[in-house]
């Protein structure tokens, strides 16, 4: 028997998950294929989904219509929006999420996608046609074929674990790798390189003194992901679980500083490049000696369990020495172990080898997502998902490829990242990687992106029609609050509450909206009642999206045109076959670069490392531009 699909989809990750729903709901046969259907969309490391600018990440991907935000809505067990102190450039949702229940509401959605199709294997090599991918082959000796494949294998592509002196091949701790791929790629001329990642002990919350910890409870009024009308797990209880800060202290580091000639990381032993941004325990006290105290953040993996997760000391240290520095800790005096910390160097292919699209260059209809591509963290990877499955779809029907732009999107601007400058470290999103962040709120991603997901067929009528009724009373709001003033009378108890000058004539609602120490609760009982949005489920994005639309005004404004100048440069291309070679004018490390990554667009020629602005004018010139 022959099994036939238009797409594969190989890993059940974040990456996979996303990108075999993505793929399925647009309308092709798609087969997920995972060693373990007990564990998609498994959290490897800490269980929490957003954060800074991975949360506008996931709501990005629920505005096109990707499960990722319904799934956590429907585990999550604290939440909290982060930097609301600051510009909401910089406000970043987060979620405490239930680990098990994740994988499960995961598992839920995929086994209910019409034309979606799983098999529990592992994949140990691909099919060709020639240049062509045409399927897998399995550890089992099954042949899959289909039109396009895409892998997202994690961290298990020749995963290798370290605790100490000891090691062991794993993709996660008691799952084997996967053998074979790594090096058929190879040798068919793609790059192979080494990373390396960690994660924490978890703890057996018994026998933890939490009273010696501090709280850190989730938001008072907690909000949610999803842009559709169904509320949070904990919105629909009314309860939230509860995380802690705890710090370091000089006798943990004495003691860690013990095990460093143990360390596999300092011995050479790991060669794989590290996440700055996420550094072992032991990194840390390298990095910043003298330090007396590092923070550490105990979460909670779940509603039903004991265990936790202590974000903050990834370790390869033997598990004696951990055991010891861990126990010195304050309210950890008798804590014990559910299983150690240790780290794991695994492959991944530089992802310059790539087109926009998330195709490889060299293997047409081959995609590429997730960690394997030099990213790290669940959101970075689900992005990489769902645009790899949009666009394996669109390529197999014969469309162009989405692709996402910096000012459109952080997904946009993740995938130009790692195809125009490649990697060298994992990559992880942040809000400074995006010049635009004014434009790529957290609250504003159904205005940038449900359109398309609509037009795309990933988002439903349903969900486009509450969009377009969401903006229409928002816009009509807004109008009012433009068009009409209000009495200095009023006014002036708002203004001497907030410590701001008083008016002496009329002002409009707008105008006094945007001072700083005006919030729209100090103006909306002078709103009429039909003008406000109270009965709406989405009434209090409404009101946040008017007075943010108000008050940085702008801003917005401002920075739109400015990306459009900017961005125009992405509207010049570049012949496929130019030959950089010949333009001697050109630095050396310019024409190394420019012949590697073959760029489409002098934009994307100028966000090349190594590529300055003379070279781009070098470029425009020969272009006749």
């Amino acid at each position: 028997m022959k099994f036939e699909y238009d797409i594969i989809v190989v890993g059940a990750g974040h990456a996979g998950c996303e990108a075999a729903y993505a793929a399925a709901k647009l309308g092709s046969k798609t087969l997920l294929v995972t060693m373990d259907m007990t564990k998609m969309a498994h959290m490897s490391c800490n269980p929490a989904m957003g954060g800074i600018a991975k949360g506008q990440i996931i709501r990005e991907i629920d505005a096109m219509g990707g499960a990722i935000g319904l799934v956590t809505d429907r585990s999550t067990i604290q939440f909290r929006m982060l930097n609301k102190s600051k510009g909401p450039a910089m406000w970043s949702p987060r979620a405490q999420c239930d680990r098990m229940q994740f994988s499960a509401e995961w598992r839920h959605v995929l086994e209910n996608t019409p034309g979606l199709y799983m098999w529990q294997d592992q994949v140990v090599a691909l099919l060709f046609d020639g240049e062509r991918v045409c399927g897998i082959k399995t550890e089992f000796g099954q042949d899959f074929f289909a039109g396009a494949v895409i892998l997202t294998n994690g961290t298990f592509l020749n995963g290798e674990i370290f605790i100490g002196w000891k090691s062991s091949p794993a993709g996660r701790m008691g799952e084997p790798p996967a053998i074979g791929l790594s090096k058929q790629l190879k040798d068919r001329g793609i790059e192979v390189e080494r990373m390396k990642t960690g994660t924490p002990p978890r703890i057996d919350g018994r026998t933890v003194d939490f009273s010696k910890l501090d709280l850190q409870p989730g938001d008072p009024s907690p909000k949610k992901f999803t842009f559709l009308e169904e509320p949070s797990a904990i919105q629909k209880c009314g309860t939230q679980k509860p995380c802690y800060i705890i710090y370091t202290n000089s006798a943990v580091h004495e003691k860690l500083k013990e095990g460093f000639n143990d360390s596999p990381l300092f011995a050479g032993r790991i060669g794989g490049k590290g996440p700055r941004y996420c550094p072992s325990i032991e990194d840390k006290l390298k990095t910043f000696e003298g330090k007396e105290q590092h923070p550490l953040f105990l979460e909670p993996e779940g509603w039903n369990t004991h265990e936790y997760y202590l974000q903050g000391f990834s370790s390869s240290l033997p598990i004696d020495i951990q055991y010891q520095a861990f126990r010195r800790i304050c309210g950890f005096e008798n804590a014990v172990f559910y299983r150690p910390a240790y780290a794991i160097e695994y492959d991944y292919f530089p992802p310059t080898q790539l087109l926009h699209s998330l195709e490889v260059k060299r293997i047409p209809f081959l995609y590429f997502a997730g960690q394997i591509n030099g990213t790290t963290g669940y959101e970075e990877a689900a992005a990489q998902g769902i645009m790899a499955g949009i666009n394996a779809h669109r390529k197999l029907n014969g469309m162009d490829p989405i692709i996402l732009k910096r000012d459109q999107a952080y997904i946009g601007v993740l995938i130009d990242d790692l195809i125009t400058k490649g990697v060298d470290e994992p990559y992880r999103m942040f809000t400074s990687r995006a010049e635009h962040r004014i434009l790529l709120r957290q609250d504003n991603a159904d205005e940038r992106l449900t359109s398309l997901g609509y037009e795309l067929g990933l988002a439903d009528k349903s969900r486009y029609e509450k969009f377009s009724e969401k903006i229409e009373k928002r816009d009509a709001l807004l109008q009012w609050l433009e068009q009409n003033s209000i009495k200095p009378e009023d006014a002036n108890s708002i203004l001497k509450k907030g410590n701001t000058t008083p008016i002496e004539t009329k002002k409009k609602f707008s105008e006094l909206l945007s001072r700083p120490q005006v919030s729209w609760n100090s103006i909306r009982e002078f709103v009429p009642r039909g003008t406000l949005c109270d009965s709406d489920p989405f009434s209090e994005e409404i009101y946040e999206s008017v007075e943010i639309a108000i008050k940085y005004k702008g801003y917005i404004e401002r920075e739109a045109a400015f990306a459009q100048k900017i961005l125009r440069l992405d509207s010049v291309t570049i012949p496929d076959k130019f030959d950089y070679s010949t333009i001697n004018s050109l630095s050396t490390e310019s024409r190394q670069k420019l012949l590697r990554i073959r760029p489409k667009t002098i934009g994307q020629a100028s966000r090349i490392p190594g590529v300055s602005p003379a070279d781009i004018s070098v470029l425009l010139l020969y272009l006749g531009r």
